[in-house]
C-alpha cells in the first residue's frame, strides 16, 4: 500500500473510532455544555452533504446530515445554516430547527413507473444576513424577493424587490444606519442586472431605492455590473458598508450620505471574482480566484490610488484544501478559530470556496480544478472536448461525410455534435424502442451504429443532440394532447407577429413561415400575421419527459458518448405569448420547477454525460428569466453547460467599444468565465462558437477568420479547453486551421 493509502486508512479507522465514542456520550456532549464549540470544533464547515465539526487532531463529525451547506452564521444567541433545505436554526449545533415559514415553496415533480409524485422544498435562498447588533433580525433572499425576519427565522414577511423585468438577486445586507438623523433598519440587495437597492421597511411608504452611483459598470451598458456581497462593519461604533464584485476583483465602501460608493481595493486585474467578505476588527477578509487574501483598516481614502497589496492567507488556503476531499467532505463554507495550521485571533468565516479551484486562479492559471477529483466519470470524460455540429444530412454517406473528417483532422478537433431530434422534432435514427416511434416520426434516419463504429475508430467523441420542448411532430400527436395550448383559440399555440402592408401586396409565397392576410383599420391596409417556424410541446408534462428519457437512454446505449439537451426552455417569441396555455401544470409550479424537475429526470434516467445548450444572456446573468434556464440551479443535474455567446446574437454595440474588432474576443472570455462563476464551479463550460455570417450591423463590418479566431482565443484563455463550432448549414472554411493555442 502506497504512502498515501496508508494515511487514508489510518484517517478512517480514526474517523470510525472517534464516531462510535461520540455515540456514547451524553447527549450534547461535545457541543455547549461545559466547554466552549471553540475547544470542542475549533473547525466547523459545511460541505454538499451536510455539516461537519474538525476537533484540533483533525478527527471530523457530521453535526447535520440533511443536506449541502453553503453559509454558516454564527451569533451571539445561536447558529444559522443556509443551504439547500433553506434556514435552519440550531443552539447547540445538534438539534436543528427549519425556519422556514413565510418562505416560498417549489413544488418539483417526480415521475417513475407511470406514477406521478411531487417533492416540495423551499426555493432557493440566495444570502441569508443577521443584523450585527441584534441578531434576530435577519434578512435572505430568493431570486426575485427579499424577506425579513423579526425573531431569528421562525417567520418570514415579504419586502418584494425593485420592479425588475428579470430575476436575478444575488446578495442582501442589514444595517442601522442613520436616516434624518435617526438610526433606521436598512436592508440591501443586489441584483445581476439592476445593480444595488436598498429599502427602509419601517418607514412610510417604503420603496426600494436605486443605489449604484461608483459601482464599475459593465461596458457599453447602462448597468452597474454585478455585486458579488455585501457587508456591515462596525469601526469606532460606526456601521459602514462594504460591497465586492463578482465579475471583477473590486471593493467599495459605501458613503451613506452622499449615497455613493467608493472603491478601496482592486488589483487592475481584467477579470476576477471576490465574494465572501468576511468583516474582522482589523479589516476584510475575503475569497478569489486561488487565494483567501486580508486587507486592512484603514482602506483607502477616496482619493487615494487603490491599493493592489493584500495580505494573501496561503496557511488557511492549505488548511482547507488539507480536509480530505476522499470521503466527499470538501467544504463550500466554514468557521474556524484557529489550528496548528494557522492561528488568527478572531474567528475565520468564509463561504464560496469553491472560489479556491477556479479554473483561472493566479497561483496556477488554466488548468483542471481540483474538484475534479472527486467529480464523476461521465463529467471527466466530457472534458477537453473541441469539435463541430455535423448536420445529420451530410452524415448519411463517406462521401458528403469526408470533408467533416478532414475539418476535424486538420483543426485538431476530437468531437462531433449530431442531431438526433432536430429542430422540427424527427427522429434522425431508427429506434429499438418501439415506444419511441409512437411519439415521434422517424425521418431519414442515419446508419448510427456505422457512424459510430467509424467515429470510435478515428477517436472522435461522440454527442447525440436532442431538441426538446420545440417539437412538431410531437404538439400535433393525439389532438395537441401534448401541446403548448392556445387558450384564446382552443388549439395548439403558435407564436406569431403582425405587419402593417399596403393592401393587396399578399404574401410572400417563398417566406419558410407561414401567413396569413387581416383586415385592417385603414381600408387602404392590412395586417399581414406571420407565424414563427415553431411548435412547442408542454415543459410541465411528465409523458414528454419520459419520452426524450427513452430516446436518450437508447442513443447512449447504442454507442453516444454523451445526450445533449437544446431547447429546454419555454416559448419566448410571439405577440401572442400571453395566450399560450400550459395544460400539464400542476398546483405550486412555474418556469423554473418545470425545467428542474425535467433535468432531475433526465439525471435519474440517463447514465451519460449530460449536457445542455442555452442562450448567452442566460449564462451572462444570473437569471432564467422568460427561459426558465438558471444556471445555479440546472447546474448539479448536468455535467456541460454549452452558452451560444455568439456576437451576432447581443445587441450591436454590446462590448463593442474600441477597438470594436476585438469584440468577439471580449464577449467570449467574459461569458465563458462568467457562466463558470454563476455555476460555483460545478459543471464544465463548453461555448458553441459562431462560425457563420448572420446579416447584422457588426457582421456586415467585421467578419472573418480572425472573427471566429477570436472567440476561440476567448474561450482558451478563460480557462476553458472545450469549444463546438456551430454552422447550420455545415460550411467550416472560417475556423482555425489548428485547435493548439
Amino acid at each position: 500500500m502506497n504512502q498515501k493509502g496508508t494515511c487514508k486508512g489510518r484517517f478512517l479507522r480514526a474517523f470510525i473510532l472517534f464516531s462510535c465514542l461520540a455515540l456514547l456520550l451524553p447527549t450534547g456532549a461535545g457541543a455547549q455544555t461545559g466547554m466552549s464549540v471553540q475547544t470542542t470544533w475549533p473547525t466547523i464547515m459545511g460541505t454538499d452533504k451536510g455539516l461537519y465539526g474538525v476537533d484540533r487532531l483533525g478527527m471530523v463529525r457530521p453535526l447535520w446530515s440533511g443536506g449541502a451547506v453553503r453559509k454558516i452564521l454564527n451569533t451571539a444567541g445561536y447558529w444559522a445554516i443556509l443551504g439547500d433545505q433553506g434556514i435552519l436554526v440550531s443552539t447547540d449545533l445538534l438539534r436543528w430547527e427549519p425556519r422556514n415559514r413565510g418562505l416560498p415553496v417549489k413544488t418539483i415533480k417526480n415521475y417513475s413507473r407511470g406514477i406521478k409524485t411531487f417533492t416540495y422544498q423551499v426555493q432557493e435562498i440566495k444570502d441569508l444576513r443577521a443584523l450585527p447588533e441584534n441578531p434576530d433580525i435577519m434578512v435572505c433572499a430568493t431570486k426575485d424577493t427579499v424577506f425579513l425576519s423579526r425573531d431569528a427565522g421562525r417567520n418570514w414577511e415579504s419586502l418584494g424587490s425593485p420592479p425588475y423585468r428579470t430575476n436575478g438577486i444575488k446578495a442582501v445586507a442589514i444595517a442601522t444606519l442613520p436616516t434624518a438623523s435617526v438610526p433606521a433598519l436598512t436592508v440591501f440587495l443586489s441584483h445581476s442586472t439592476y445593480g444595488v437597492h436598498y429599502l427602509l421597511p419601517d418607514s412610510r411608504n417604503n420603496q426600494w431605492v436605486e443605489l449604484n452611483q461608483g459601482i464599475e459598470r459593465l461596458e457599453t451598458t447602462a448597468n452597474p455590473d454585478e455585486v458579488s456581497d455585501i457587508a456591515v462593519a462596525t469601526v469606532g461604533g460606526t456601521q459602514k458598508i462594504y460591497a465586492s464584485q463578482t465579475f471583477r476583483r473590486r471593493i467599495y465602501q459605501l458613503d451613506w450620505g452622499q449615497k455613493r460608493f467608493t472603491p478601496v481595493w482592486s488589483d487592475a486585474a481584467d477579470f476576477g471574482t471576490v465574494d465572501s467578505l468576511d468583516i474582522t476588527g482589523a479589516g476584510i477578509r475575503f475569497v478569489r480566484e486561488g487565494a483567501i487574501v486580508e486587507l486592512n483598516y484603514p482602506l483607502a481614502s477616496p482619493a487615494a490610488t487603490l491599493p493592489a497589496a493584500g495580505r494573501t492567507r496561503q496557511d488557511l488556503r492549505a488548511f482547507i484544501r488539507s480536509i480530505p476531499a476522499a470521503w466527499g467532505i470538501k467544504p463550500s463554507c466554514f468557521i474556524s478559530w484557529g489550528s496548528d495550521a494557522f492561528t488568527d485571533t478572531e474567528p475565520v468565516t468564509l463561504s464560496e470556496l469553491w472560489l479556491l479551484d477556479a479554473v483561472n486562479a493566479p497561483e496556477d492559471p488554466i488548468r483542471v480544478p481540483e474538484n475534479t477529483l472527486i467529480s464523476s466519470p461521465p463529467r471527466n470524460t466530457a472534458r477537453g472536448r473541441q469539435g463541430l455540429y455535423l448536420p445529420v444530412n451530410h452524415s448519411m454517406e463517406s462521401r458528403s461525410l469526408a470533408p467533416y473528417l478532414k475539418v476535424i483532422e486538420e483543426s485538431g478537433l476530437n468531437m462531433v455534435v449530431i442531431d438526433m431530434k432536430d429542430d422540427y422534432g424527427r427522429l434522425r435514427f431508427s429506434p429499438n424502442n418501439p415506444a419511441i416511434p409512437e411519439k415521434g416520426r422517424v425521418f431519414r434516419p442515419v446508419d448510427i451504429d456505422a457512424l459510430l463504429k467509424n467515429m470510435k475508430n478515428r477517436g472522435i467523441y461522440t454527442v447525440a443532440r436532442i431538441v426538446v420542448f420545440k417539437d412538431p411532430e410531437l404538439a400535433r400527436k393525439e389532438g395537441g394532447k401534448y401541446a403548448v395550448w392556445d387558450s384564446r383559440r382552443g388549439k395548439p399555440w403558435v407564436g406569431y407577429y403582425d405587419s402593417r402592408q399596403a393592401k393587396g401586396t399578399g404574401v410572400d409565397k417563398d417566406s419558410a413561415y407561414e401567413a396569413e392576410i387581416l383586415s385592417a383599420d385603414d381600408p387602404a391596409y392590412e395586417i399581414k400575421r406571420t407565424y414563427y417556424d415553431e411548435r412547442w410541446v408542454d415543459p410541465y408534462s411528465e409523458e414528454v419527459w419520459e419520452y426524450t428519457a427513452a430516446i436518450s437512454a437508447e442513443l447512449h446505449q447504442r454507442g453516444f458518448d454523451e445526450i445533449q439537451f437544446d431547447y429546454i426552455r419555454f416559448p419566448t417569441d410571439g405577440a401572442n405569448l400571453a395566450d399560450a396555455q400550459y395544460r400539464w401544470r400542476e398546483s405550486g409550479m412555474d418556469m423554473e420547477s418545470a425545467i428542474l424537475s425535467f433535468m432531475r429526470h433526465i439525471h435519474s434516467r440517463v447514465d451519460a454525460p449530460i449536457s445542455i445548450d442555452i442562450y448567452g444572456a442566460n449564462g451572462w446573468y444570473r437569471t432564467g428569466a422568460r427561459t426558465g434556464q438558471e444556471v445555479e440551479l440546472l447546474a448539479p443535474y448536468v455535467d456541460v453547460i454549452c452558452p451560444m455567446y455568439y456576437p451576432s446574437h447581443f445587441e450591436q454595440d454590446f462590448l463593442a467599444q474600441a477597438p470594436a474588432e476585438l469584440r468577439p474576443y471580449r464577449i467570449y472570455f467574459q461569458g465563458t468565465q462568467r457562466t463558470e462563476r454563476i455555476g460555483r464551479g460545478q459543471i464544465i463550460v463548453r461555448p458553441y462558437v459562431q462560425a457563420f455570417f448572420l446579416n447584422v450591423s457588426y457582421d456586415r463590418q467585421y467578419y472573418n477568420t480572425d472573427y471566429v479566431r477570436r472567440q476561440v482565443e476567448g474561450v482558451r484563455d478563460a480557462g476553458s479547453n472545450g469549444l463546438t463550432y456551430w454552422n447550420n448549414s455545415g460550411r467550416y472554411d472560417d475556423i482555425p486551421l489548428t485547435a493548439d493555442p
